[in-house]
């Protein structure tokens, strides 16, 4: 297969997500869940998803689709669109499925997962994190990873447009 065909092939629907999901269970792989808009990639977003994959044995990337995006962060967004997005996200060998979503969370999508694991940022700590009362349910984990210090999509936009001024 070729090496694009191979990295596409990690972008799946909700009817595959549930197909593989069953190959995976089956297996008795650790699933971590993660999510995000994930709209320009940054150094902060590989380590902070690198190291969600260390969690377990299958990473899993739910991604807000452009509609979704523009809702929670404004009309100027997204930059990069849901398939750009989905794509570079697949690329990373430790992602090992994207799945679009297009509500505003990713709460519907975490019920069909049952994720072993749910992974947010620590600017996530002490606050409601959607998804971990479907987690804790079935006895999985909730866990929130440290972010790496002076990387965000916002700053970056922002820098990006202070250049071109």
């Amino acid at each position: 297969m070729e090496r694009l065909s191979l990295i596409k092939s990690k972008i799946f629907t909700w009817e595959h997500l549930k197909q593989k999901l069953a190959v995976w269970r089956y297996k008795e792989k650790t699933i971590v869940f993660s999510n995000g808009c994930f709209d320009v990639l940054h150094l902060g977003h590989v380590e902070y998803l690198a190291k969600a994959r260390d969690l377990g044995d299958i990473l899993i990337v739910g991604l807000n689709s452009d509609d979704s995006v523009h809702r929670i962060k404004g009309a100027r967004r997204p930059v990069n669109n849901e398939e750009a997005r989905a794509v570079t996200l697949a690329a990373f060998s430790f992602v090992d499925g994207v799945i679009l979503f297009g509500e505003d969370t990713p709460h519907e999508l975490i019920k069909l997962i049952q994720p072993d694991i749910l992974v947010k940022g620590k600017d996530y700590e002490g606050k409601e994190i959607v998804g971990s009362d479907v987690v804790k349910a079935h006895g999985g984990q909730v866990v929130t990873i440290e972010l790496t210090k002076g990387y965000s999509t916002t700053h970056t936009i922002e820098l990006a447009q202070k250049v071109h001024l």
